[in-house]
């Protein structure tokens, strides 16, 4: 330690570094850390000046790391995980409670986790649970976060990942709104759809049954978040895509259904995984409630199952547990 204090201008330069490397502006890491730009352009000179190398190079767009400054942006990063690391196991023992970071949808927060969150707080009373929030389509780094719900293949180079369901798409609406638009007399009047800005999935191609000859002329409702899209759903304004690692609470309990009645689901290639950075070793906090997530959404499934059979759900779900 006394050799790596004589090698830094000071041990701030290495948060102002973090941050810039990670931010890949400066402009953008002197905000985060609520500094002025030209304050972080000088720690990082004089961060290049004791090492005697250029850490970023400065582009019209911004900054990007040379070679050096990729090597001590990964030491660094892997430094402050592990700090962080035992600050979270002091303050654990310290407070009886463990902290779990999760990276989910807000729609998977609202719509499944949220009905059922005095259910978990009672299964782990010692867990803090925190949410790292994304509104659009999921992604993104699960670097900063225990776990992360995302739609890979497995597991790679980077990622352990826990199977939760394949990526299983049933069209669905409120009971009233199936009354009023999808039956009898008011068959023929047109239907809403509601989708997500973002999404990559096209009504017409995966569902043909909701070509406009079928339904009638179909009206849209566009939300650039799928928690609202599915809350206009519950709310009786359309038929929305549900995905059903997001919906099957809202079907078992009959808040929702598949419109039309007689509707099937349908699964693409795409598999919904729980994971986490290679990294960070799993706490066992984090794999107690990984593993409590993929055991209710596999009992929410079988239950919709078994209300709705023409969905033949497990029929999708078979070929991924051989």
């Amino acid at each position: 330690m006394p050799t790596l204090r004589r090698q830094l201008p000071s041990a701030n330069a290495l948060f102002v570094f973090e941050s810039a490397a990670r931010c890949g502006n400066f402009t953008k890491a002197a905000a985060e850390l609520g500094v002025t730009q030209p304050a972080v352009s000088r720690m990082l000179s004089l961060l290049e000046s004791h090492l005697e190398v250029q850490l970023f190079l400065r582009t019209p767009n911004g900054t990007v790391l040379t070679e050096n400054g990729k090597i001590l942006y990964q030491g660094i990063t892997e430094g402050f995980q592990s700090i962080e690391r035992a600050i979270q196991e002091i303050r654990a023992r310290s407070t009886g409670l463990e902290t779990v970071t999760l990276s989910v949808s807000t729609a998977f927060t609202t719509h499944w986790l949220m009905p059922r969150m005095h259910k978990l707080q009672a299964e782990f009373p010692s867990i803090d649970l925190r949410f790292q929030l994304i509104s659009g389509s999921v992604g993104g780094s699960v670097e900063d976060v225990d776990l992360g719900m995302r739609f890979v293949s497995g597991e790679d180079v980077h990622h352990q990942a826990a199977l939760i369901l394949p990526e299983i798409l049933v069209p669905v609406c409120s009971p009233a709104y199936h009354e009023q638009h999808l039956t009898g007399e008011h068959r023929d009047s047109g239907v809403t759809l509601i989708s997500l800005s973002d999404s990559r999935i096209d009504w017409f191609e995966l569902f043909p049954g909701f070509q406009s000859e079928a339904l009638g002329s179909a009206h849209s409702l566009v939300f650039s978040d799928y928690a609202v899209v599915l809350q206009a759903a519950l709310l009786g304004q359309g038929i929305a895509v549900g995905w059903m690692n997001v919906v099957s609470y809202w079907l078992d309990t009959g808040a929702l259904m598949p419109a039309p009645a007689k509707s099937t689901a349908i699964a693409t290639e795409r598999l919904c995984h729980l994971i986490h950075s290679r990294k960070k070793p799993l706490s066992s906090a984090a794999a107690e409630v990984r593993d409590w997530i993929i055991e209710e959404t596999r009992k929410d499934v079988a239950k919709v199952a078994s209300r709705y059979p023409e969905l033949e759900l497990e029929a999708l779900i078979a070929p991924t547990r051989r």
